[in-house]
């Protein structure tokens, strides 16, 4: 969907999704940090001194980091932030989550990004941030239906190429979903990192979203990243239950092994 224009001037896009759940828990997976790490990126709230939160910071990469100033803090329906980081260099970004019940069984989750500005110079920023937004939703959805309040541990990786669509390759052949379709099985070769599970996804031809079983329960998003004149790859593992933690501290290094040896981020 492209930008849309109010009379004021403001320019904005919208995403939305609706997940299971009540009210109260799908707050519990966007007003914390614990929450939002859970199916979107590595977040914390900076609290002040009142106790309120001030700030949302989003990790989402090696040195790739988003602050965003709180405007609006209504539990459980939602929030708002601003940021001068959104878009290098541009205007501030005004960010809305916002939470409707539906049938007492599930919630609408929606989130809008909009800026002033005279011209449709920074258009294309919020358009591809809300090309992003259908896949973090999908995994919200698989969080909020199978893993609900569980604890969530992140093992997140990237590497780069000098050529996304055979980095693609490598990393789909090397674990064994290379063929899969959504709703198939697939399962890394024998011999490889333990690594299976469910192809539930394919947003695009360099991306996809896995609900796996090993090395434990939980969703791999994967996908090739042009960024900055580089092509990064992305693989980020949500990783579920009282255990998860546990396991990326015994996966963690010869995952990183293995994607430094494949993948370097000294090339590109």
């Amino acid at each position: 969907m492209s930008v849309r224009v109010d009379p004021s001037g403001r320019r904005w896009v919208r995403g939305e999704v609706e997940a299971p759940g009540s009210v109260d828990e799908l707050w519990q997976a966007i007003g914390t940090g614990a929450g939002l790490s859970s199916w979107f990126t590595r977040s914390e709230f900076s609290v002040g001194a009142d106790g309120q939160p001030t700030q949302l910071i989003c990790h989402f990469g090696p040195g790739i980091s988003s602050a965003a100033t709180l405007t609006r803090w209504d539990p459980p329906r939602g929030f708002s932030v601003i940021s001068d980081e959104f878009i290098q260099g541009g205007p501030e970004v005004a960010t809305d989550w916002n939470i409707e019940e539906r049938d007492g069984k599930s919630c609408l989750l929606s989130v809008e990004h909009g800026l002033f500005v005279d011209s449709d110079e920074y258009d294309n920023h919020i358009e591809a941030t809300e090309a992003g937004w259908p896949a973090f939703f999908r995994i919200l959805q698989i969080y909020m239906a199978h893993h609900r309040g569980e604890p969530c541990a992140l093992l997140e990786l990237m590497g780069a190429a000098a050529d996304g669509d055979r980095a693609w390759e490598d990393v789909s052949s090397a674990l064994g979903f290379s063929n899969a379709q959504p709703g198939e099985r697939f399962a890394a070769p024998a011999g490889a990192l333990p690594f299976s599970g469910l192809v539930d996804t394919v947003p695009g031809e360099t991306e996809v979203i896995l609900h796996i079983d090993q090395p434990t329960s939980g969703v791999a998003h994967l996908f090739v990243w042009p960024i900055n004149d580089q092509i990064l790859l992305s693989l980020r593992f949500y990783l579920y239950g009282e255990d998860a933690a546990k396991v990326v501290s015994r996966e963690e290094p010869r995952w990183r092994s293995w994607m430094e040896g494949q993948f370097p981020l000294s090339q590109g």
